[in-house]
């Protein structure tokens, strides 16, 4: 069973910086991972997606502020935001993919407030 927990969530001023962090343990096969966000009442929405080869998909709303990258010896997924926006504020959600399921983490909590 594959197990994701994130970290690096929290409050930080516009403008600010946080780095998330999203650990899968449990497999030695991790293929595809990535973040999605989501705000209370919306759907859950894709942020950025990495391949285990290092491709990469992000979102065009963070393209430029954001920058997703993987330790595949860690089987770690990192999302650096920079430049954050009060409408960044959200629940981010790690996936990593294995055998074909995605698995989810808890979430951690972004908050860009003044």
């Amino acid at each position: 069973q594959v197990q994701v927990v994130e970290s690096g969530g929290g409050l930080v001023q516009p403008g600010g910086s946080l780095r998330l962090s999203c650990l899968a343990s449990g497999s030695s096969s991790i293929q595809d991972m990535g973040w999605y966000r989501q705000t209370p009442g919306n759907q859950r929405e894709l942020v950025a997606e990495i391949s285990r080869r290092g491709n990469t998909n992000v979102r065009d709303y963070v393209k430029g502020r954001f920058t997703i990258s993987r330790d595949n010896a860690k089987n770690t997924v990192y999302l650096q935001q920079n430049s954050l926006k009060p409408e960044d504020t959200a629940v981010y959600y790690c996936y990593a993919n294995s055998g074909g399921v995605d698995y989810w983490g808890q979430g951690t909590q972004v908050t860009v407030s003044s």
